[in-house]
């Protein structure tokens, strides 16, 4: 099993200094909203995938009138004990050590510490445009196996390339760099084939899971089904771009390929979107990130770190207890700006004000000790 047993923080968001102890189990992050409580779960996502999964740069990590912001955790990952250590620097780039040792990829992370996130902006999964469903698949292929990260960033890598030379072309065709522009969309076709493949056989493992997922948390019998929206697939991509070159010179960027799918969402064969209601939308998300749970779970053996980010002001008190009852095994941390769920049984409780923490075992009885 994963679990982070202690994370120490130094000038990272609001936290000047923190050192703090998870349980294994279940620990509820409790306190009024804008005191820090997404901070602490936000630094551990940090330590697992060296970004926010807030979607806010690096550089608005760091404590304001602080020079750098640090992170440390220690957990346990499987029989091993993993110290992870990030210096983030306002400016320049950060330095990562896992066990004192240079991290020299970001993609070895994933071998030590793994991640699902919940947050009240998942919603736009279901709500948003396709460019957060596509780095939802992205990042899960990822989680499910490391390797994967090369393939989504030699994708990212030959895409701006082309691109920078359609740019440069300004709408004029000439032989020479079109003889050029034919290099680059061999290598596309080659990498582009590969991402699309992975992610479409991602949909296909993942639909089952979701369904269940949903089926349990929403109370519900309808149908849920995923699809992977990619019209070039029909042709090929190197027909598509073929197709495409003309627009895609006239317009200096590429309008075809696995940057521009999308992953569909559907209730009883229906757009997700203007089908269900809100609360429907709300178990569909959560429902998406439990069945990615469960599918890493069982592709590595071992369950990510679950962080449930204010989960239950999303959910209707069915929903929530639903939830709970369902909650996979594993560490699990979950933010509340309310006062515990109904069946909420944490190890212990954390609560939060100015981002100082006091730290509650229920089952001692004891007052609690300051952080």
């Amino acid at each position: 099993m994963i679990s982070v047993s202690r994370l120490s923080l130094r000038d990272f968001r609001s936290y000047d200094a923190l050192d703090i102890e998870f349980a294994p189990g279940l620990t509820a992050v409790v306190g009024d909203n804008g005191n820090g409580k997404t901070n602490l779960i936000e630094a551990i996502g940090f330590l697992a995938r060296l970004r926010s999964f807030r979607g806010a740069p690096n550089e608005a990590l760091v404590r304001v009138g602080a020079e750098s912001a640090f992170v440390r955790g220690e957990l346990t990952a499987g029989d091993r004990d993993v110290l992870i250590e990030v210096e983030l620097p306002s400016q320049g780039r950060m330095r990562t050590q896992v066990n004192k040792q240079r991290l020299v990829r970001r993609a070895d992370l994933g071998d030590v510490l793994t991640v699902t996130v919940f947050s009240p902006d998942d919603l736009e999964l279901a709500k948003g445009g396709p460019g957060g469903r596509r780095s939802f698949l992205d990042d899960l292929l990822v989680d499910l196996h490391p390797k994967n990260e090369l393939a989504c960033t030699d994708f990212t890598k030959v895409l701006k390339q082309r691109n920078a030379l359609l740019k440069q072309m300004s709408g004029r065709r000439s032989s020479d760099v079109e003889i050029t522009l034919d290099v680059w969309d061999e290598r596309l076709v080659d990498v582009g084939e590969r991402v699309a493949s992975l992610r479409s056989k991602l949909i296909d493992q993942l639909e089952p899971l979701v369904q269940t997922a949903y089926t349990e948390v929403a109370g519900s019998a309808r149908t849920v089904t995923l699809g992977y929206a990619a019209p070039w697939r029909i042709d090929g991509l190197a027909a598509s771009l073929a197709k495409s070159r003309a627009d895609d010179i006239r317009r200096g960027v590429s309008t075809v390929g696995p940057h521009r799918d999308d992953l569909d969402l559907a209730i009883d064969g229906l757009p997700f979107r203007t089908h269900a209601s809100q609360g429907e939308q709300r178990s569909l998300v959560l429902a998406l990130r439990l069945g990615s749970h469960a599918l890493v779970t069982r592709a590595r053996g071992e369950a990510p770190v679950l962080l449930l980010d204010d989960v239950f002001s999303e959910l209707d008190e069915r929903r929530s207890l639903a939830l709970l009852e369902r909650l996979p095994v594993g560490q699990k941390i979950f933010t509340t700006a309310a006062s515990l769920p109904s069946g909420a049984r944490p190890d212990v409780v954390m609560r939060i004000a100015n981002s100082r923490t006091t730290v509650l075992h229920p089952t001692d009885g004891i007052e609690g000790r300051e952080s």
